[in-house]
């Protein structure tokens, strides 16, 4: 009997413990955090049969609308009140959201069409017909970022997780001052722009840049946007002593350059084989690559010659003027007003060329001049009366792009 009772406390222990160890378990994996209601366009969509699909390569409103059970009436109701704000047609895999009525009809109350991200087009039933565009709410989030090229500017972005497209816009930026294509591995920079966020959740890129520095040739080239003149709301960039960093004329015609032969008064001609003075910079390119004119301005010639095969003369004012020589096509006629950065022409290997490339000539005061010795002036410099005003503003960005740099590689 003693015996009985000692092995029946044993086995009440055990299941004690092993109850216990059960109920614990279970409490740790109980989620009781309750579900947030997802909300879009302004619905909470927990309260709806919520629809979604995307557009095929046959819909058209009335399709889609057909098979909403909808009757044929409703339909051509629908469609006569957004003939003038929708869209006269849907774009093939882009999204709609059908909500419908959480009951036994369940019955369509709204349509949603999304032809971007951002913008939507609404449809609603619940009353009478009412149709609208609308926009998602966006937020705008800034970030300051510093680090040194590993590689070309787009692959240090990319390695650093933000958007490459953003090396796009600097390079524009930086197109009269700074040559990537001469940069270095190892080079900082430093860059402050904002994030555009729908729904405060989804990103949506780049918004602008804040401000800017790379390091040039041991040098800080710093960038900051600024509008001088609020009528006109035109942006410009400056450095931090308020120059331009917009030169009258572009660095070389070229988005991607690779000077093969400089301007000389006595080089041997690959093609006539003798030395004569070449009166050029020649940058090789892959044919067809686009060929930019350096500065505005109005073309003067447009044509061919034996030697220069097709060419392009850009007059820019009294005292300059350009010249594009071996064009595999010409974009422009004589007489055309064209701006800077405009492509002219394609590149080539006409007239007397050893291989595609375009000989880029410059007159100053009717004299042939070596661009890249050329000293030019900036475009739009700033005005002394907004310099005061221009300082404010820029100082305390260029504090902040200082700050992350000294963070980043004083820790390092």
């Amino acid at each position: 009997m003693h015996h009985l009772k000692k092995v029946s406390l044993i086995i009440l222990l055990f299941i004690t413990l092993y109850s216990c160890k059960k109920t614990e378990e279970e409490v740790w994996i109980v989620d009781t955090e309750p579900t947030k209601p997802i909300v879009d366009f302004g619905f909470k969509f927990d309260e709806y049969n919520v629809h979604f699909d995307t557009i095929g390569r046959q819909d058209t409103f009335d399709k889609i609308l057909s098979k909403q059970n909808l009757n044929g009436k409703k339909v051509g109701d629908i469609i006569k009140v957004i003939r003038d704000s929708f869209p006269t047609s849907v774009r093939y895999k882009r999204p709609y959201v059908c909500l419908r009525s959480k009951d036994k009809y369940n019955k369509l109350q709204y349509f949603i069409y999304q032809p971007d991200r951002l913008n939507y087009y609404l449809i609603d039933l619940t009353d009478s017909i009412v149709g609208f565009k609308k926009a998602r709410p966006l937020t705008f989030r800034t970030k300051t970022v510093s680090g040194e090229l590993t590689g070309s500017l787009t692959q240090t972005l990319r390695g650093m997780k933000i958007e490459p497209t953003l090396s796009g816009r600097l390079t524009k930026i930086y197109a009269w001052s700074i040559d990537f294509f001469k940069s270095k591995k190892g080079d900082k920079f430093a860059i402050s722009f904002t994030e555009r966020y729908i729904n405060d959740t989804i990103y949506d890129g780049v918004d602008s840049i804040r401000a800017a520095y790379f390091e040039y040739k041991g040098e800080k080239i710093y960038a900051f946007p600024f509008v001088q003149d609020a009528k006109n709301g035109k942006k410009d960039y400056y450095d931090e002593e308020g120059k331009a960093l917009k030169n009258f004329f572009l660095k070389a015609p070229l988005k991607f350059v690779h000077i093969t032969s400089k301007f000389s008064k006595n080089r041997f001609h690959p093609v006539q084989l003798r030395w004569k003075a070449h009166n050029g910079t020649d940058y090789a390119a892959p044919t067809g690559t686009p060929i930019m004119t350096t500065a505005a301005g109005v073309i003067e010639q447009a044509g061919y010659t034996a030697g220069n095969g097709n060419f392009v003369k850009v007059k820019h004012d009294r005292t300059y003027s350009t010249q594009y020589l071996h064009m595999s096509r010409i974009l422009v006629k004589r007489g055309q007003r064209v701006s800077q950065g405009q492509v002219i022409g394609k590149v080539g290997s006409t007239g007397l060329a050893s291989g595609p490339h375009v000989c880029y000539r410059f007159w100053k005061n009717g004299v042939q001049v070596d661009a890249l010795r050329l000293k030019l002036p900036n475009s739009q410099p700033m005005d002394n009366k907004n310099l005061p005003r221009y300082l404010s503003y820029m100082q305390p960005l260029k504090r902040e792009l200082d700050s992350v740099t000294d963070l980043k590689f004083r820790t390092k």
